[in-house]
């Protein structure tokens, strides 16, 4: 089984930075593919970013230009680092790891992140 832990995320200001991490479990780290997703009051959840083993990346189009994933296998470590944040990036942001093989997507706890003046 992976665990997931993550990390970083607050109150921020309009037009702010915040950086989330999240670091797994286990040995294989590097062959997982990892994601960030979001999820707002009242809404279901929406991939944020994805990013694979091989480092090429996705992401969704309220996203892309201000956010950037990112990993460091030596760490175990999947970042997300948001800027320009608005409002409407208020949610509970939660990682996700896709081991190969498994049929089985792991999910962090979630963190809050809330973007208000």
């Amino acid at each position: 089984q992976v665990q997931l832990v993550e990390s970083g995320g607050g109150l921020v200001q309009p037009g702010g930075s915040l950086r989330l991490s999240c670091t797994a479990s286990g040995s294989a780290f590097s062959i997982y593919a990892m994601g960030w997703y979001r999820q707002a009051p009242g809404k279901q959840r929406e991939l944020v970013a994805v990013i694979s083993s091989g480092n090429s990346t996705n992401y969704a189009g309220a996203a892309k230009g201000r956010f950037t994933i990112s990993r460091d296998n030596a760490k175990n470590t999947v970042y997300l680092q948001m800027n320009s944040l608005k409002p409407e990036d208020t949610a509970v942001y939660y990682c996700t790891a896709d081991p190969p093989i498994i049929m089985r997507r792991y999910w962090g706890q979630g963190t809050q992140v809330t973007v208000s003046s």
